[in-house]
């Protein structure tokens, strides 16, 4: 356990951003399932439209930190790769 009070006010501080990272990379991942879910059921306009807010919720959690950038960027890529191949 902290001893001290620095180390203490640390230990906060890693609780409250650990809570917010978990939020943040939850609400990616609620985001990304709504895609594949709207890939799964074949519906091509649900799915343009899932990819459409989903992209923009990646990007943000990769700029705060939660996800790589390049990691989101594949995510991204992979989906859209995917949406695209079910409008074809």
């Amino acid at each position: 356990m902290a001893n001290t009070t620095s180390a203490k006010k640390a230990t906060r501080k890693i609780a409250r951003r650990t809570a917010v990272g978990r939020d943040r990379r939850g609400r990616v991942r609620s985001f990304v399932r709504k895609v594949e879910e709207a890939l799964a059921a074949g519906d091509k306009e649900q799915a343009v439209a899932a990819l459409k807010v989903a992209e923009p919720e990646i990007m943000r959690a990769a700029s705060k930190g939660v996800l790589h950038k390049n990691t989101a960027s594949r995510k991204v890529a992979r989906l859209t790769a995917r949406v695209q191949v079910l409008n074809a």
